[in-house]
Order: C-alpha cells, then sequence, then structure tokens
C-alpha cells in the first residue's frame, strides 16, 4: 500500500526570516531571493530555471501573471503574482546575469542551488533541509491552502492534473481547519451558549 511521505514546510514565520535576513554575500542573497519567489508562485525550479527575461504576461484582471507548461504532466501552470513576487522580479529586472541570458531570475544549477540553500538554513537559524520542492510545498500549504485558497484554485496554480494530487496537502492544514471549525461553532452556537449561561447565572 502506497503511503504519502511527509512534506516538509515552511511556516509563516520561518519565510518572514528569510525575508528579513540580510545577507553579505551575493550569491547567498540571490538563492534567497528565487527561493522566496517559488514560495510565492509554487513554480518548480525548471520551471523558474527556463523563465525567459520578459516571461511576465497581463491576466485578464490585469495583474501580472506567470504561466509555464509543467515539464512532469504537461499541463500550463497560471499563477498570478503575489507582491513579494513581483518585487523579486522587479529587482532583477536589469540585473547584467539576467539581462545577458535571457532569464527572469538568477538561478544558480540544481546541485549549486540546494547546496546554497543548506548555508542560508544554516544562517537564518531554521532547522529544516531546504531544497527545491520544499518552496512548492510550502507555497502549497502557508500561503494558499492555510490561507483560505480553494483547494480547487490551488491545484490550478499548481498545475495539477487530478485534484487527488493536490489533496495531498490537506493534512498540513489542520491549523485553517481548526480554525473554520471555531468559526462555524461560533456561528451556530455561540448566540445560544450565551443565552444558556446568562440563564444559569439568572
Amino acid at each position: 500500500k502506497y503511503k504519502n511521505p511527509e512534506r516538509v514546510v515552511l511556516t509563516q514565520e520561518e519565510i518572514d526570516t528569510l525575508i528579513a535576513k540580510d545577507f553579505k554575500i551575493k550569491r547567498l542573497e540571490e538563492v534567497r531571493d528565487v527561493f522566496v519567489f517559488c514560495c510565492y508562485t509554487g513554480f518548480s525550479y525548471s520551471d523558474v530555471f527556463n523563465f525567459e527575461h520578459n516571461a511576465l504576461s497581463r491576466g485578464i484582471d490585469g495583474e501580472h501573471w506567470l504561466s509555464a507548461n509543467r515539464q512532469k504532466t504537461g499541463v500550463k501552470e497560471s499563477v498570478p503574482l503575489l507582491p513579494v513576487a513581483y518585487e523579486v522580479v522587479m529587482k532583477y529586472r536589469d540585473h547584467e546575469e539576467c539581462l545577458a541570458k535571457n532569464k527572469l531570475l538568477p538561478v544558480n544549477t540544481n546541485q549549486r542551488y540546494n547546496g546554497y540553500l543548506k548555508e542560508i538554513a544554516d544562517i537564518c537559524g531554521i532547522d529544516k533541509k531546504l531544497t527545491t520542492h520544499i518552496a512548492r510545498h510550502t507555497f502549497a500549504t502557508t500561503i494558499t491552502l492555510t490561507n483560505g485558497v480553494p483547494i480547487e484554485t490551488v491545484s490550478a496554480m499548481l498545475g495539477h492534473s487530478s485534484i487527488r494530487t493536490t489533496q495531498i496537502y490537506a493534512k498540513v492544514v489542520e491549523k485553517k481547519v481548526s480554525e473554520d471549525m471555531l468559526s462555524l461553532k461560533e456561528k451556530l452556537y455561540g448566540a445560544v451558549s450565551e443565552k444558556n449561561s446568562e440563564r444559569k447565572m439568572g
């Protein structure tokens, strides 16, 4: 019987720590920025590596979007950029290497990228093995599902061919389920509980 592996994700606090860290070494700052970009878009390493300099497009809502056909499934993955991700793109708009290589972001080879991520985790005091996959998992859980984005929408943005693939992330968001049920409990029984309390006190 197949058992889904536990997926490591970053908390919002850990993401904020990464963003706030002032790196003195340029290569670490660039890798951190690319990793944060992936956390806020859900794109895989290969997608970001292949994005060309002018990959941004305007969506039907007038906002900036990024689209790619997933190498793994061939399904189109389209994501409107959140402000954090857009800021990263703008930061490297005139980057010498990006202009020379026609790249959206300065992305290293996968081996070097993961090596630098380990260094970044140590510097930031994050006791998790940062990899290219963790950023995608973090987008699915901490950034979207935990904040109430419907699983159908998350599935479309991740380019999943089946919503069953996206459901592997659902167990990571127990916190969101708990909050929703507490809210429902308050709506259903809050007023009743207050009345019962008044009666008991009377």
